[in-house]
């Protein structure tokens, strides 16, 4: 639940905040083993029944923000057991990206279908009259189901006069929308990583925090620390995240707190993608291809690359933002690394693909990213003034939100050939992108350019991110309005364009890392 100090929130703050200290301060891979004893002190559990069970989940959870997999179960192993080898600035994440750990799952009920205190026995008890099954009875003047018998098809939720009826699913489950969530022979959560797309919605789902992301925290301070130039590219999202002290002009002196040499928005690139999209685009379609996806969202992109194989051709081989942004800093500084700071996850698993690893060399989520703050103990009032960050158009900023990646696409199209009417149609959530891709496959979406985002709501909603759907909306188009240009073809980079080398080869890799 973004934007609400949950238990589950302070967890994860206190976790990035320890491993970003430990970085910073240079301290030894042992003193992983003492963490959770200073995360969760005292004798008495505040979480959970156990607190040998918090500290032991806290354990995992400080291993894989080291990058490292977790322990197995059935084994004795200290938390810092082959830490030594991620404590190094060149070191990436070991896949998966996204896990459970096992015993902090609740094991929660699938598709339960229940009668609740709010059942009033009454004397029509539709919801007996229209069970398929048979499985509703009348016990003590109450409605009960048989869950032996239940084929959990609703119609008796539907039915009760009184909402008394419910649908149980686990959190996690229900909101995968590839299906990659199961269930082990344990009862717990399982995750399918041949169908996972690292969107992240099953880690915000979990009210139970049994569900991780590895991260390169620790990787990102030791390069910080080093005497290569880091710079941060920041995703547009990044506006309100860290409250209304971290305004425009404090963004460059609040990274540079940090260690940072400078930051670049990401919006730029966003630009750059699309023109490239909108050059795709009036190529491809209609004469070569029916329709055409956007790129920017790499969940989205593996997803419908996977789920429509036949369709693969019909998305955007147009360079994601991220990438764009990171090839226009090294083309300028080819000795410097690149932190990419957003909102995502599946940009952690972009970034882990060969034929992106060269330009963009950490991914770090804004939780993560507070974590840095709060270790280096950054207080943004007290930060000076300095140039904001201006070299992206409203369009630009706009891709974090729902709708903006093919609002700013048709509006340039539209500005480069007058008259030229392209249709639109946008989803958000891997479900509702499964649907219009379906639609698109029978034909329905010819012509068109179809946008699709993993995480519903946008960028803004995505899994690592610190306030609420609504109020990041609002911050946003704040942020719009601070820029004075308008479209894609306002920026001055769009020239560099032209310049870029080896795009066939690049579309060639990122085509074998999908099927990989």
């Amino acid at each position: 639940m973004r934007g609400v100090e949950t238990q589950k929130a302070k967890i994860r703050n206190k976790v990035f905040t320890e491993i970003a200290r430990l970085a910073y301060d240079g301290g030894g891979a042992e003193q992983l083993d003492e963490l959770p004893y200073k995360i969760i002190p005292g004798e008495i559990a505040t979480y959970r029944d156990s607190i040998f069970l918090e500290r032991a989940i806290v354990g995992e959870r400080l291993r894989v923000a080291m990058g490292m997999s977790l322990r197995k179960m059935t084994e004795h192993t200290l938390i810092s057991k082959g830490v030594d080898a991620s404590m190094i600035a060149e070191k990436y994440y070991e896949p998966p990206l996204i896990d459970i750990i096992k015993f902090a799952c609740h094991k929660c009920p699938d598709k339960r279908v229940f009668v609740t205190d709010a059942c009033q026995g009454c004397l029509e008890h539709p919801c007996h009259e229209v069970c398929p099954k048979s499985a509703i009875s009348m016990v003590n003047g109450r409605s009960v189901i048989d869950q032996d018998k239940c084929i959990k098809c609703g119609k008796c939720i539907e039915a009760c006069p009184y909402g008394a009826i419910l649908r149980q699913e686990r959190p996690c489950r229900k909101a995968c929308g590839v299906g990659a969530i199961g269930t082990d022979e344990y009862g717990r959560a399982d995750i399918d990583q041949s169908k996972c797309v690292a969107c992240g919605m099953c880690l915000v789902s979990c009210p139970f925090a049994a569900i991780v992301d590895k991260s390169q925290i620790y990787q990102t301070i030791e390069a910080l620390k080093s005497d290569t130039p880091v710079y941060a590219i920041v995703a547009p999202a990044i506006a309100g995240q860290f409250g209304p002290e971290l305004t425009a002009s404090k963004i460059r002196p609040a990274f540079r707190a940090l260690g940072f040499t400078d930051v670049a928005e990401v919006a730029v690139g966003a630009d750059l993608c699309t023109i490239e999209e909108a050059g795709h685009f009036l190529r491809e379609v209609p004469d070569k291809l029916p329709f055409m996806g956007t790129s920017c969202c790499p969940a989205w992109s593996i997803m419908a690359k996977k789920n429509f194989p036949a369709y693969k051709d019909t998305i955007s081989m147009a360079l994601t933002p991220m990438v764009l942004t990171a090839r226009l800093i090294k083309k300028k500084h080819p000795e410097c690394k690149i932190a990419f700071i957003g909102p995502c996850l599946s940009k952690k698993q972009e970034a882990s693909r060969r034929s992106v690893k060269s330009y963009v060399d950490f991914t770090l989520t804004f939780e993560e990213l507070e974590g840095m703050f709060n270790a280096k103990n950054v207080d943004f009032a007290q930060l000076p003034e300095d140039r904001p960050l201006n070299e992206a158009s409203r369009d630009g900023r706009g891709f974090a939100a729902e709708g903006g990646v093919a609002e700013a696409v048709r509006r340039y199209i539209e500005k480069i050939e007058p008259g030229r009417e392209v249709k639109t149609e946008h989803a958000a959530g891997l479900a509702e992108c499964k649907k219009m891709m379906m639609l698109a496959k029978a034909g329905k979406y010819n012509g068109y350019l179809l946008e699709g985002m993993a995480c519903p709501g946008g960028c803004i909603a995505g899994a690592g991110t610190l306030k609420p759907v609504k109020s990041s909306q609002k911050a946003l188009a704040a942020s719009k309005k601070e820029t004075n240009m308008e479209q894609a073809g306002d920026t001055r980079y769009a020239s560099w364009l032209e310049d870029l080398e080896n795009i066939d080869e690049y579309f060639n890799n990122i085509v074998e890392d999908v099927e990989d």
